[in-house]
């Protein structure tokens, strides 16, 4: 139990007054045996239980009164509405805020939201806390940014909702180093969040090092998490997977594949999806059977007279979160799908230059084959992904392809016939395997990245392709798929979205993934795709750190996220533009899909450190921080009031002739 004047509880030990006082006033009278007095203490012995009875709970009550008196003195507040955790009044107050878009989920239409729930409710508890600073972090990059006063928090421009993912990991960090840096005093780190998997990350091998650099701090820190992890009944999230730009003669369309999903399954319905494409409205009905569907390849015709580059979007009817109920996309003439394939294996090098040179659609393709000491002649600024099968680059190629990573290109690597000691990205090959026997691969994650299942929702057949031969990774790496042993076989260099290796080639001694071609197709077309994203003059891209350069000044809002703060504006949903390049701001696609971690699965993160769970939903009234000093004056107002009942002298009894008798005659 918490206490905004504990030092007054330093008074609990007068609570025992009433038995001193009882103690000393046995001592002022002395018991003498007397004869003619026998007789009637044996017929008082018939009441001594009762009496005795009577006067300890006599006692007890008046104890229980003092102490109810001092406690309601000290105010007492209770914390999560039945739940109670300790701890006294805070120097510091460092309020981490999950802003991302399924915060602003709600349980009704038209109420308050889990976002503004939370803001709502903290800002109350810290006002009642009365913490001597007040801190609010929702950026890593900024940290903890103090504020006036607790009730800031819930009008605070950047305390508002985003469509960027949280990245808990990342909060915690900022917070420990304000911590560490401020030699702050006793803090309370809260923690308002819905608890979805891609804001938390609990498989981030960087939770380890953050609990313990937390336990090791010398001044005390407790953490207290509002959890808003219920879903959103009946929500449906709409996403433009794919759009491109097609030309037949003097006609012009729009090509766009959109997809509906929902976490939990729910009945049948038929949901109209909207078109906005320069200031023209067309819709078209949607099916959604089970949690996903999926419109593939709706063609959009544009007037001819329309230029050639623009914006557009997708909207469904509001539910219940309406940050996941339109898209922004743009387009524009497609540049030409460049790839470039370097392999020291010709075998593996033939594969891969066919996989790159046969695209979906009828775009423009371009695949360069060179050696490794030949990639100095290559115009990079116009590759989108380039496939290395061989030692890893070093010196002046490591730079060119590091280079090309940055601005959005990606690089997937297959390992060389000699593993050398050189690595990339803080990766690098170990040794070949020299089992006779084939494997395949156990798991993949079918929810994103290049195995991602398929617009039908069909998984890529990766469990049917042999691996005769792979060769171990070595590094921080993400694993996408691994092998029966549990070696990985598909993997992402950690924290670097555009590096991809796997441990095998197309060579057939080494796999079967050029006859069951569905797969490396897969990983080659989408590889391409997402490096072209960062080619043309049209670009997708996720709110949060990826689109921090349309946090400049010389980028123009075109559409959406009119009341976000300038300083945000890639952390907002929305167009962008600035001269002839337009860019598209929408939320990460494991905002539509990723569910709750589970409350076990969070606790395991706090082991070790003063950890509470305090569990609502949107739109909550109740306060999580309320003082209760009433129900102690309540308590001792009773106390005495039983106490005084109790102290009454028994009746009498009355005998036939109306007279009036004592009870120990009456007994006698």
């Amino acid at each position: 139990m918490t206490f905004l004047q504990p030092w007054l509880l330093a008074a609990l030990p007068l609570m025992t007054l009433p038995l001193i006082i009882h103690l000393i006033n046995q001592r002022r009278f002395q018991t003498l045996p007397w004869a003619a007095m026998q007789f009637l203490l044996a017929a008082k012995a018939l009441s001594r239980g009762y009496s005795r009875l009577r006067h300890w709970l006599i006692m007890a009550l008046r104890m229980l009164a003092v102490a109810a008196l001092i406690l309601a003195v000290a105010r007492p507040l209770s914390r999560g509405w039945l739940a109670l955790a300790a701890g006294g009044r805070p120097d510091s107050a460092i309020v981490i805020i999950d802003r991302s878009p399924s915060m602003q989920a709600r349980q009704a239409a038209g109420g308050e939201s889990k976002l503004d729930t939370g803001r709502r409710q903290v800002a109350a508890a810290l006002a009642t806390l009365r913490a001597d600073r007040v801190m609010v972090v929702v950026d890593p990059v900024r940290g903890p940014q103090e504020v006036a006063a607790p009730e800031a928090i819930v009008d605070l421009a950047t305390t508002g909702p985003s469509a960027a993912a949280a990245d808990l990991p990342s909060l915690m960090r900022a917070t420990y180093d304000f911590i560490r840096e401020n030699a702050a005093g006793t803090t309370e780190v809260w923690i308002c969040s819905d608890q979805r998997a891609n804001d938390w990350r609990p498989d981030d091998g960087g939770w380890s090092g953050i609990r313990d650099a937390f336990a090791k701090l010398p001044q005390q820190v407790r953490f207290q998490l509002l959890a808003y992890s219920a879903a959103a009944t009946g929500n449906v999230a709409v996403r433009v997977t794919s759009v491109r730009l097609e030309t037949l003669g003097r006609d012009r369309r729009l090509v766009a594949t959109i997809t509906l999903s929902r976490q939990t399954e729910g009945e049948s319905v038929a949901l109209p999806v909207k078109f906005e494409i320069g200031g023209v409205t067309s819709a078209v009905d949607v099916k959604l059977d089970g949690h996903e569907a999926v419109l593939a390849n709706h063609v959009i015709p544009l007037e001819r007279s329309a230029i050639t580059r623009g914006w557009g979007r997708v909207t469904i009817p509001a539910d219940a979160d309406p940050a996941d109920n339109d898209f922004y996309f743009v387009y524009d003439v497609p540049p030409p799908r460049r790839s470039v394939v370097v392999a020291e294996d010709p075998a593996s090098s033939r594969v891969l230059e066919l996989m790159a040179g046969i695209p979906a659609d009828r775009s423009e393709v371009d695949v360069e084959v060179v050696k490794p000491d030949s990639l100095a002649t290559i115009d990079w600024n116009t590759v989108a992904a380039v496939f290395w099968q061989g030692s890893l680059p070093e010196g002046r190629n490591a730079e060119e392809v590091e280079a090309l990573v940055k601005r959005g290109g990606q690089a997937v690597f297959f390992p060389p016939e000699r593993p050398a000691r050189g690595e990339f990205m803080g990766c690098s090959w170990g040794e070949w395997s020299d089992d006779a026997k084939a494997t395949t691969a156990e798991s993949w994650r079918t929810d994103q990245d290049l195995l991602a299942n398929t617009l039908a929702g069909s998984a890529l057949p990766l469990g049917e392709v042999e691996i005769h031969r792979s060769c171990a990774l070595r590094g921080d790496l993400a694993p996408l798929a691994t092998l029966a042993e549990g070696e990985p076989l598909v993997a992402r260099a950690a924290g670097v979205d555009g590096v991809t290796f796997v441990a095998t080639t197309p060579a057939a001694r080494d796999s079967t993934l050029a006859t069951e071609g569905v797969v490396l197709y897969a990983i080659v077309q989408r590889a391409i795709d997402r490096g072209l994203q960062s080619l043309g003059n049209a670009r997708q891209l996720d709110a949060g750190p990826a689109a921090v350069e349309v946090n400049e000044v010389a980028w123009n809002r075109v559409a959406g996220g009119d009341a976000a703060p300038s300083t945000e504006a890639g952390w907002h949903a929305g167009v962008f533009s600035r001269g002839e390049r337009l860019v598209a701001v929408n939320r990460p696609a494991t905002e539509d899909t990723s569910p709750a971690v589970a409350d076990e699965r969070i606790d395991a993160l706090f082991r070790g450190l003063s950890f509470a769970r305090i569990s609502g939903e949107a739109g909550d009234t109740d306060g999580i921080v309320q003082e209760i000093w009433r129900a102690f004056l309540i308590t001792m107002l009773i106390a005495l009031a039983v106490e005084g009942l109790l102290s009454l002298p028994r009746s009498h009894a009355h005998d036939p002739a109306g007279r009036r008798t004592r009870p120990l005659e009456a007994a006698a």
